[in-house]
């Protein structure tokens, strides 16, 4: 099992969706931008002492079983939502991987919201057309908010004229 062969079953599951943040590949159960969920993190960049490989979530029922397997830990930051991390990509063959990944794929799709869910429900043009709309809409108040957070320069005040009398 590699990054590739990961990768490539992640996108076959329903309304997956991939972007590149937090140092690594995150995979969401529909976009973020309307309300999508992550459920998998591929690290890209080992920067702290605890190398992995993978992070996911695992759900309160596999997550303590899952722990007393070799070569997988609590997730840093997510542990407490059930999340578990993996060092190496021979923890599980193909098909447990497989498994895993599908059961976080589900236990996220569950958690999403009723309206998040009737929208992945519609026509794929359609989503691709309301995601583009929602992600201009966000930009148009990202611009916003950074151009309300400049700082004002005050005006240098004259100093005022004494009163003769």
């Amino acid at each position: 099992m590699n990054i590739d062969h990961i990768r490539t079953y992640l996108l076959t599951l329903p309304h997956v969706v991939e972007t590149e943040q937090f140092g690594g590949l995150v995979f969401w159960v529909g976009d973020k931008a309307i309300g999508g969920k992550m459920f998998a993190w591929i690290k890209l960049e080992q920067t702290d002492s605890k190398f992995r490989v993978m992070s996911y979530i695992a759900g309160p029922e596999r997550f303590n079983d899952l722990l007393e397997v070799d070569g997988i830990f609590p997730a840093p930051y997510v542990a407490r939502i059930f999340w578990v991390a993996v060092e190496r990509w021979n923890v599980f063959r193909t098909a447990e991987w497989e498994h895993e990944l599908r059961a976080a794929h589900e236990i996220t799709f569950n958690k999403l919201p009723p309206i998040t869910r009737a929208f992945l429900a519609k026509p794929a043009a359609e989503q691709r057309r309301a995601i583009a709309e929602r992600k201009k809409l966000l930009a148009a108040r990202a611009a916003a908010k950074a151009v309300a957070k400049k700082p004002v320069t005050k005006k240098t005040k004259t100093p005022a004229k004494k009163r003769t009398k």
